[in-house]
């Protein structure tokens, strides 16, 4: 799986922005440096002072749309870039003189980061009715942050000690923030695999460039040049996370790289945010053109993707399954309206021509720029294990599993729905069409699991947002 993904320019040029600095850290580590208070101050000050600003604007924006989980990622965002302001202005010899202050506010800002940031996923912290105590919480930290910036600068002395770098304390804090850095980073690639916007891959870099930090902060002291650049790793990953989930929200979309929540039944259902504009864009001219046919493709998406779900398939090959189901009727835009229209059956000539749909989708597919993969799925989706499907009477070893995925749920939801010239088959009659045909047109572990999929639900069919 690793070969195949740093094949994609994005994510290879994500793992070397990833890999590069925590490495150049980790050779250079111990190259004794005295760089003046002042520089850290001014650094470390004024670029979480406008961190702080942002992560509270990110969190105001999020409340407004009522986006509990944005807010959720503010709140951590806010908290770790006040502790880097107490951290900044704690620096000895600028304002203060005291010690304690500015090593317990810098190594805290990531531990507390990574525990907020693991709350991302939690189901309390989804929708409006979040939002509230999830600002009552932000004001919080907050105000808790300022009050022990204060007690540490009047009263240094009642701060607790902060453990030396390299001692076991530090070590084993160290182990408990990377586990929790870890599971955020994990959720965040698992959302790049389904989504493959490259943003998503930022958020993974910058989750990579915090538990450098987090490293660097535990082992090294402010005398070595690493522990310099893991400083300057944890402000820019900060960053890193924080941009692309402003730009989500700007675009209207909840931001889930850090939930790692992301299913591939909301690929289907917003496919502007994650499968892209292209396809979007072909979708909205099916729906003008003919909407029952855009309906019916966007019911097989879905049932696609969770098929192959429950099949196992990896995210990568679910979004290939969500991309084709939505566009495996494509090539039907170039069949003539007084046929895609027609009221009653099709002539043996007219049925001829609504065949060819399936080339005309991988035609147009391949002018756009559509990878093969999604394109073989638009032109086998009517191939069947026996031969007699078409255009081209392929065979069983000639179908991969996706295709075969796409081309039961695409039969099963022709059967019961209603056309003109027929009613809608009832479920039971539709899924034995499917049995009487194991082994000889559809594969058996696609049909058995489309029909454990239909069992589980007992609920009307409803598209996840």
């Amino acid at each position: 799986m690793l070969r195949h993904l740093t094949r994609e320019p994005a994510l290879a040029v994500g793992l070397a922005l990833a890999v590069l600095p925590p490495a150049l850290m980790h050779f250079f580590a111990h190259e004794q440096v005295t760089w003046s208070g002042l520089a850290h101050a001014i650094f470390v000050g004024a670029s979480a002072g406008a961190a702080t600003v942002a992560a509270v604007a990110l969190t105001v924006a999020a409340a407004r749309r009522g986006d509990g989980r944005t807010v959720m990622i503010g709140t951590a965002f806010a908290a770790m870039a006040a502790l880097l302001v107490v951290h900044g202005l704690a620096t000895p010899g600028i304002l203060f003189d005291d010690y304690s202050i500015v090593a317990l506010s810098g190594g805290a800002t990531l531990p507390i980061g990574g525990v907020l940031l693991a709350f991302c996923t939690l189901p309390a912290v989804r929708g409006r009715r979040a939002v509230r105590p999830l600002l009552g919480l932000q004001a919080v930290l907050l105000i808790a942050i300022a009050a022990f910036g204060t007690l540490g600068f009047v009263y240094p002395n009642r701060l607790p000690a902060v453990p030396k770098a390299g001692s076991s304390v530090a070590i084993a804090a160290l182990g408990l923030g990377l586990a929790l850095y870890t599971l955020v980073g994990w959720r965040a690639f698992r959302t790049y695999r389904l989504t493959r916007r490259r943003t998503d891959v930022l958020v993974v870099v910058g989750v990579f460039w915090l538990g450098a930090e987090l490293a660097a902060a535990s082992l090294w002291s402010y005398t070595d040049l690493g522990w310099w650049v893991g400083h300057g790793l944890e402000v820019l990953g900060i960053g890193a996370i924080g941009l692309p989930v402003a730009i989500d929200l700007r675009r209207q979309t909840q931001s889930r790289p850090l939930q790692g929540d992301l299913s591939p039944c909301q690929l289907v259902a917003q496919e502007q945010a994650f499968l892209g504009s292209q396809v979007s864009a072909l979708t909205r001219l099916l729906a003008e053109r003919d909407a029952y046919t855009e309906e019916h493709t966007r019911r097989v998406a879905l049932r696609t993707v969770q098929v192959g779900e429950r099949l196992g398939l990896a995210p990568e090959r679910l979004r290939v399954l969500a991309a084709g189901g939505l566009l495996h009727d494509m090539g039907k835009l170039s069949v003539p309206d007084e046929i895609l229209g027609k009221p009653g059956s099709l002539t043996e000539e007219e049925y001829e021509i609504v065949k060819k749909h399936s080339e005309w989708g991988d035609e147009l597919l391949a002018k756009l720029g559509f990878p093969a993969r999604v394109r073989r799925l638009v032109r086998d989706h009517h191939e069947r294990l026996d031969g007699s499907g078409y255009p081209f009477g392929l065979h069983e070893d000639q179908l991969d599993l996706e295709t075969r995925i796409l081309g039961a749920c695409d039969v099963y939801d022709a059967l019961i729905s209603p056309r003109v010239y027929r009613g809608a088959w009832t479920h039971d009659r539709a899924i034995g069409f499917l049995y009487e045909r194991v082994g000889v047109q559809f594969d058996a572990r696609v049909v058995v699991a489309l029909e454990q999929l239909l069992v589980d639900e007992q609920a009307p069919l409803q598209i996840a947002v």
